[in-house]
């Protein structure tokens, strides 16, 4: 699942590079195009910004999940040796 916000943070960080490159391209070059410059640069800082914060978002999921499933193997194999051993939990042999 944390894939695909890798994907949306790496296509906004594509689209935060085309508007940056916008930035610097002088007016008559976009005919109809918003040729303020500022405008590109507001655009360009949103998208990096929600490019970040996806990407953020990516690698705390996967961290998540990571913890998620060891948690569970820990379990697991706390309860096979629980169950294989015969012993009650805590007592050891002398």
């Amino acid at each position: 699942m944390s894939r695909s916000f890798y994907i949306l943070a790496a296509t906004l960080g594509f689209f935060a590079l085309i508007a940056a490159a916008m930035a610097l391209v002088p007016s008559s070059v976009q005919p109809g195009l918003p040729a303020n410059g500022s405008l590109w640069r507001t655009a360009t800082l949103f998208l990096l910004l929600a490019a970040l914060a996806f990407a953020l978002i990516g690698v705390l999921r996967q961290l998540f999940e990571q913890v998620e499933r060891r948690n569970e193997a820990a379990r697991s194999s706390a309860r096979q040796n629980r169950h294989g051993s015969g012993q009650p939990r805590g007592a050891q042999n002398h």
